[in-house]
């Protein structure tokens, strides 16, 4: 019914006519960002999605994506709890990939699933990227994490632009294919993303109240403050040419992670700090 009809999409100029909906219907009502991407996405891009989602989450978003392996998988598990949509390709008997059955199963009992195809609707080609405009209508700004030259992700985010919504990339490796695309969509004025805050801050102007990132333990100090140096020189100590995880300098130095990712920051805008892929940092 009209009552479970997703808002930013009914005000689209080619809304389906029809859309049928399964799972929680207020999920479809409350603000959603789209995070979509490579299907063979490497495990720093799985990681990293499935973190990006779960602070979506826990801000309020609803995680929309479209149920396909690798980023999409990724955001939809993370979110399970918080709420997230999927949007599907083919009929809501017709699940593709049918491995993801019982994802979909997962996800319905806090979010929802919706597509605009008939049951018994198998997905075809075609069909995808008429699933990725629903995707991209629905949500305040779509995030692409590892795309190709050709990926299909791309699309979602071309869609996205025509359709007035926000477009985030997250950058990556010139030397990893998987972010050829994502790297060309930023030098094209897509919104970098490294974090939360990125879409939240981005978003923030369109939504009707403030959402702001629940404060996570130990991780409460603002955004702008100065580090000690003393404080600096205890996480410059731990770092050396050996890559060494941000989880391991966050707990072997003791302080917050918003200390630790501030002195990083400053570190590699000096030249001094170098990031590899899963999370590894090390100095130059």
């Amino acid at each position: 019914g009209e009552a479970a009809y997703p808002p930013r999409l009914a005000a689209l100029d080619d809304p389906p006519p029809l859309l049928g909906v399964r799972g929680a219907p207020e999920a479809l009502m409350r603000p959603m960002i789209s995070i979509v991407g490579s299907r063979n996405a490497s495990g720093a891009g799985l990681k990293f999605a499935g973190q990006l989602a779960r602070d979506l989450g826990d801000a309020g978003f609803v995680v929309i994506s479209g149920l396909a392996r690798g980023i999409d998988q990724a955001a939809h598990r993370a979110t399970i709890q918080s709420g997230t949509v999927a949007v599907l390709a083919g009929g809501h008997d017709r699940i593709y990939p049918p491995e993801h059955e019982d994802l979909l199963a997962a996800l319905l009992e806090h979010g929802g699933a919706i597509s605009e195809m008939p049951l018994g609707h198998v997905p075809r080609a075609r069909d995808f990227p008429r699933r990725n405009r629903l995707i991209s209508g629905a949500s305040l700004g779509v995030v692409v994490i590892e795309a190709a030259h050709r990926s299909g992700s791309l699309i979602t985010a071309r869609m996205a632009a025509e359709q007035g919504r926000e477009v985030f990339a997250v950058p990556g490796s010139p030397l990893d294919p998987r972010a050829a695309g994502t790297n060309d969509l930023i030098k094209q004025g897509a919104a970098l993303v490294t974090e939360a805050s990125d879409v939240i801050n981005a978003v923030q102007p369109i939504l009707e109240r403030p959402i702001v990132l629940d404060a996570r333990e130990g991780d409460d100090e603002p955004l702008d403050f100065e580090v000690d140096p003393a404080v600096r020189q205890r996480i410059v100590a731990l770092l050396g040419p050996s890559p060494i995880s941000l989880d391991d300098v966050i707990r072997m130095s003791g302080l917050s992670p918003t200390i630790v990712r501030t002195v990083l920051l400053e570190l590699e805008l000096a030249g001094r700090l170098e990031r590899h892929g899963g999370g590894l940092v090390s100095l130059i």
